[in-house]
């Protein structure tokens, strides 16, 4: 059960009021996430340009799902979760590359390789050795590729992390 109402244009106020407003606008609706999210101007706006930012990635898409997919599987967002998985599919990224992810893995050792560095950046970002990078360079990993694996790891926590705490979960929409 949602720990937070969701918000409207009408509803929110300051910041999340205008975000919120221009949001509706442009697309007709916005989900349960950035709904709630309003409540705080500060985490709102700062999902919405992170995220604006990462469509600029120069990972590969599939890559950055699968990355996705493995961290979420340990984080436990069952939304973000599913969301990912949908993602990866309109990809066309196989059934069985999406099992290896949620196993934090990949049958290509380029993208097992670069789904690894996302899980240890989610668990434990501080044992990432020049070694593991030097490997990803090794596989045809940009610097790019790799930083930008941190801002993708970074868009799931906040994600994550904020559906948690709000109690938001699948098919829990209002």
């Amino acid at each position: 059960m949602p720990r937070f109402d969701r918000l409207t244009p009408e509803t929110a106020v300051g910041a999340s009021r205008e975000l919120l407003g221009d949001l509706v606008e442009r697309h007709g609706t916005v989900g349960d996430m950035v709904s709630t999210m309003a409540h705080s101007p500060a985490v709102l706006g700062g999902y919405l340009q992170l995220s604006r930012a990462m469509r600029r990635a120069k990972l590969d898409r599939r890559v950055s799902e699968l990355i996705s997919i493995a961290v979420q599987s340990q984080q436990g967002c069952g939304i973000c979760l599913a969301s990912h998985e949908d993602a990866a599919r309109s990809l066309g990224v196989a059934e069985e590359e999406i099992e290896l992810a949620r196993q934090g893995t990949s049958s290509d050792p380029a993208v097992a390789a670069i789904i690894r560095l996302g899980l240890r950046v989610y668990r434990e970002p501080a044992t990432v050795t020049d070694a593991q990078v030097d490997e990803l360079r090794a596989l045809g990993h940009s610097d790019r590729a790799i930083a930008d694996v941190v801002g993708v790891v970074s868009l799931n926590i906040l994600t994550g992390a904020f559906n948690l705490v709000a109690g938001l979960t699948p098919g829990g929409q209002r």
